[in-house]
């Protein structure tokens, strides 16, 4: 089968509902995100989990894990995962919690305060193209809406 047939014959596939259901709708606008995303800050060996990991550490200095494992939504297992490989990069430090000795807090040294406004800029970058197609209103109207799905995470 030549490139071209095979490229027809995939263009005929039929998706039944998926088009019409919102997971589906935003697991493809997610695989869209994630595909831009990988060609500017993604270039820093940075994904979209651990730009949202510097900036919430960036907001919260001395976060504890625990606490940093709440706001991502992820077990303290990954978190310390995640903790130990940006603290190999030298992009976090982590120091003993100032009220609770047994647990670690968590801040960007000046290497990850750096590449985080790079990222920062990348990442707008990135949101701007991502939305282009899209006028002032329709935006905020976007965003509105899709914070209406998890209305407790805003």
């Amino acid at each position: 089968m030549s490139a071209d047939s095979a490229a027809a014959k995939k263009s005929t596939i039929n998706y039944g509902m998926l088009p019409e259901l919102v997971g589906y709708q935003l697991r493809m606008a997610q695989i869209a995100l994630f595909r831009d995303f990988a060609q500017g800050p993604g270039g820093e060996e940075i994904t979209p989990g651990l730009f949202g990991v510097l900036v919430i550490i960036e907001a919260n200095p001395d976060l504890k894990q625990s606490e940093l494992a709440r706001a991502t939504h992820l077990d303290r297992s990954t978190v310390v995962t995640i903790i130990d490989n940006l603290e190999r990069r030298g992009l976090v430090e982590r120091r003993a919690a100032l009220y609770d000795r047994r647990s670690n807090a968590i801040r960007l040294t000046d290497a990850g305060v750096t590449l985080l406004r790079k990222l920062k800029r990348q990442v707008s970058q990135h949101e701007k193209r991502l939305l282009d197609n899209f006028s002032a209103a329709e935006r905020e109207t976007f965003l509105a809406l899709l914070k209406k799905v998890f209305p407790e995470h805003r």
